[in-house]
C-alpha cells in the first residue's frame, strides 16, 4: 500500500484492487487475455460515514465487492475503486 492523499466523503471507501490471478491452483499459468479481474481488494481510505450510520470497514481490511461496484481511479500508477460501503459484500 502506498501513502495517498485522498479522503473519501460520507460512506465512500477507497479500495486498492488486488491483481488478477496469474496461475491456477494446479500450477497452470493463465495468459493475460484470459485473466479475470478479481473482485477483492484492500481498503486504503474511508470516509466519516453517514449521520447515525458509522462505517463497519476500516483501513487495511480485505474486502469482496460486486462485479460492477465503484468507479475506477488510477493514482500514481495504481488502480483503485471508489465505492459506497453498501457495495462491499464481505470482509475476508
Amino acid at each position: 500500500m502506498s501513502k495517498i492523499n485522498i479522503k473519501p466523503l460520507a460512506d465512500r471507501v477507497l479500495v486498492e484492487a488486488l491483481p488478477a490471478e496469474t496461475q491456477t491452483a494446479s500450477g497452470l499459468y493463465i495468459p493475460d487475455s484470459a485473466q479475470e479481474k478479481q473482485h477483492k481488494g484492500t481498503v486504503v481510505a474511508i470516509g466519516n460515514g453517514k449521520k447515525d450510520e458509522p462505517l463497519t470497514v476500516k483501513v487495511g481490511d480485505t474486502v469482496l465487492y460486486g462485479k460492477y461496484s465503484g468507479s475506477e481511479i488510477k493514482l500514481e500508477g495504481i488502480n483503485y475503486l471508489m465505492m459506497r460501503e453498501e457495495d462491499i459484500m464481505a470482509i475476508i
